[in-house]
């Protein structure tokens, strides 16, 4: 593995705007727990190992559980997630492999029975945020340890 190049350094202007559009998400609301649900399971579809560790470990240290960290690629198996968990990782899925299927209206409606739809919006903000990081970090090499 190599880094291609430090995106913090290179670009310090792009790095402020993508914590601005962070820290909105931060302000928004939505549960911190559910937030960090939406990163891995984006981060596993890209493939971005930099943040899936991150955000395994991130969720490790709020009290989840390794089991159900393991199990997330299987959340349709098995039942340790919460029907509010579920919803959003579905819709997470579906947004982030958006030009596959689109996001069904059966997605939509499941989100909604526990989402108002300015939550919704702040759904797709913070897969927006997390895909857009995916694609920093996949794109410039980004890798556990690399930066510090």
């Amino acid at each position: 593995m190599e880094l291609r190049m430090n995106h913090y350094e290179a670009n310090p202007a792009a790095y402020k705007a993508m914590l601005g559009l962070e820290q909105f998400i931060q302000n928004s609301g939505l549960d911190r727990k559910l937030y960090e649900w939406i990163k891995l399971r984006a981060s596993q579809i890209n493939n971005c190992s930099y943040c899936i560790d991150m955000h395994a470990k991130d969720l490790l240290s709020m009290g989840e559980s390794a089991e159900k960290l393991l199990l997330l690629t299987a959340w349709h198996e098995v039942p340790h997630f919460t029907a509010e968990e579920r919803a959003v990782i579905e819709l997470t899925e579906y947004a982030t492999k958006l030009s596959e299927a689109g996001v069904p209206k059966e997605v939509y409606d499941r989100v909604r029975q526990h989402f108002s739809e300015k939550q919704f919006i702040d759904l797709i903000m913070a897969i927006n945020v997390i895909n857009a990081w995916n694609r920093i970090g996949v794109s410039t090499g980004l890798y556990p340890g690399a930066v510090k």
